[in-house]
């Protein structure tokens, strides 16, 4: 497990370092949502299920459309994505598929500590814990994505040029 855990770090500091260095910002998306996913591995290599579900869900799905959004919002980038900016997206990713695979078929010892930990939560158990200790972190994650939307509003519409008034009007 310790090889598995090495290669998925290496992969998410290359797709990270990849986000950073991108001009194109629909290619740094791409690698933004590989990054997700090599977190969302390592999460679940560290024996944390449903974090890495979690990850997966919110993180590389809810949150990465928003930021697709903002960019056709704003009109900065181009509809049309080049078919070898996804070489190195899909290099990292199946990287990490066949890490997974590997993982979940060939080292059941570590795949069936991982499996073996999960037990049932409830909804009810779960909307405790949310918003009992955990209440600040939820209440400031939520005026994150807030921020984030009026951000993206605020990019998105159309500036018409103030009206003057029209003297003797």
């Amino acid at each position: 497990m310790n090889v598995s855990f090495i290669v998925a770090g290496v992969v998410a500091i290359l797709a990270t370092v990849m986000v950073i260095v991108q001009r194109n910002a629909v290619h740094a998306l791409l690698y933004l949502i590989v990054s997700l996913f090599a977190l969302a591995v390592t999460m679940f290599l560290l024996g944390a299920p449903f974090v890495a579900a979690l990850e997966v869900i919110v993180y590389a799905g809810a949150i990465m459309v928003l930021f697709v959004f903002v960019v056709m919002m704003t009109g900065a980038e181009s509809s049309r994505v080049e078919p070898r900016a996804w070489i190195g997206p899909s290099i990292l990713g199946i990287v990490l598929l066949a890490e997974l695979s590997w993982v979940l078929l060939f080292a059941p010892a570590a795949a069936g500590r991982v499996v073996g930990q999960v037990k049932g939560v409830s909804s009810k158990e779960l909307g405790i814990a949310l918003l009992g200790p955990y209440l600040v972190g939820v209440e400031i994650a939520a005026f994150l994505l807030l921020a984030g939307l009026v951000g993206a509003y605020h990019l998105g519409r159309r500036h018409s040029p103030p009206s003057l008034p029209k003297e003797g009007a």
